[in-house]
């Protein structure tokens, strides 16, 4: 998958274009990058309404290739090098959604997966 980016795409169609091929993560917008491994507070995510002009330091068109086997890693940087972009990856985990920091190592596709397992788990009452 490629994903388009400029200043004038809203940052929900590309959560979009990225959850239907991930259907259990999905990508959140920041204020700024972090370093691998380090969380990003809540408080600086940027709204689906914003355009990627509006959170970003590198502004430059460009595609993002985005592949099953890329770990959450090596996507958070490329948005950040490349495009001065922050972005965290979160794994659903039945209704929740978890930040993947300690599992930034994994593929995406494992972190579907495990997505995927664990929103099949019924809740504990």
């Amino acid at each position: 998958m490629k994903i388009s980016i400029d200043d004038n795409r809203k940052i929900l169609e590309i959560q979009e274009e990225f959850s239907a091929l991930f259907p259990y993560l999905k990508i959140e917008f920041f204020s700024s990058t972090h370093k691998p491994g380090c969380v990003s507070a809540k408080k600086f995510i940027k709204h689906g309404s914003k355009t990627l002009n509006e959170c970003r330091s590198i502004h430059k068109k460009g595609k993002i290739t985005i592949t099953p086997d890329m770990t959450v890693d090596e996507l958070e940087q490329t948005f950040g090098t490349k495009y001065g972009l922050g972005v965290q990856v979160f794994r659903k985990s039945g209704k929740a959604w978890l930040e993947t920091t300690v599992t930034d190592s994994w593929t995406l596709k494992e972190q579907n997966l495990q997505g995927e397992e664990l929103s099949r788990v019924p809740d504990i009452k």
